[in-house]
């Protein structure tokens, strides 16, 4: 039956004119066109699915690249940060060293500077300047006044900051004193109270100033001079001296 069938179509397509034929082959060949054209379409398809694959491809590996380029970039600026902030912390430690440093010296000069004028002011007499003084006490001591007012006013020349100053001053005014020039010694005994107010020889000074007063006839301001020793120097032995003076009608 089925051999039939085809020997039928057969017979019947040989049977078919020129131009039948024709346009059977015409649509045969548009049907294989048509599908060749999709089989060409698909694989266009795949191969564009295929090169956007491959340029998705170099596109990631371009990325990954750039990546890995700004990683490096990334780790040399840690780098030069790292050496930065340790070139801040190096000169931020000199800084604060120098300043330690320039603080001690400036700490060490002075106390240099104070241990070499402490040593000046609390210093004691030199050699030269006790034996001068003595000599001048000595002249003193025994009445030659003029010699004595001679060296006490070398010595207080010579040696103007020493110790021993205020007691020149002191036997100055007395030997001029015990020369008649009370006057003088009353200048004398004041340039003491006044250059030496906390001395030991400065209340010594006040009751001279009382005597030379008294010596000039002037027992108001003896009196006065007295007074003003007691308020000035109330703990002194010249304030009990003084007292008595002031008790005698200040007499001696």
């Amino acid at each position: 039956m089925r051999r039939s069938g085809l020997a039928f179509a057969l017979a019947a397509c040989l049977a078919l004119p020129g131009s039948a034929l024709a346009l059977f082959d015409d649509d045969l060949a548009r049907a294989q066109i048509q599908e060749l054209r999709k089989q060409v379409e698909a694989t266009t398809r795949l191969v564009e699915e295929r090169l956007s694959k491959v340029e998705d491809r170099r596109a990631l590996i371009e990325l990954a690249s750039q990546i890995e380029a700004l990683k490096g970039d990334i780790a040399r600026l840690r780098g030069q940060l790292e050496v930065i902030q340790n070139q801040v912390e190096t000169a931020d430690k000199r800084g604060k060293d120098l300043y330690v440093d320039i603080d001690s010296r400036l700490r060490k000069l002075e106390q240099a500077k104070e241990a070499a004028e402490k040593p000046v002011a609390d210093a004691g007499p030199s050699p030269a300047e006790v034996k001068s003084y003595e000599a001048a006490l000595n002249l003193f001591k025994a009445g030659n006044y003029p010699l004595a007012v001679s060296a006490f006013q070398l010595f207080l020349y010579t040696y103007p900051s020493s110790k021993l100053a205020p007691n020149a001053n002191y036997w100055l005014g007395n030997t001029q004193a015990a020369q008649g020039q009370h006057k003088m010694a009353i200048a004398t005994h004041q340039k003491l109270i006044a250059t030496w107010p906390d001395d030991a020889k400065a209340p010594d000074a006040m009751a001279g100033i009382a005597s030379a007063q008294e010596a000039l006839g002037d027992k108001r301001g003896a009196q006065k001079t007295l007074e003003g020793l007691l308020v000035k120097y109330p703990q002194s032995p010249a304030a009990v001296s003084a007292k008595q003076r002031l008790q005698q009608g200040t007499k001696k």
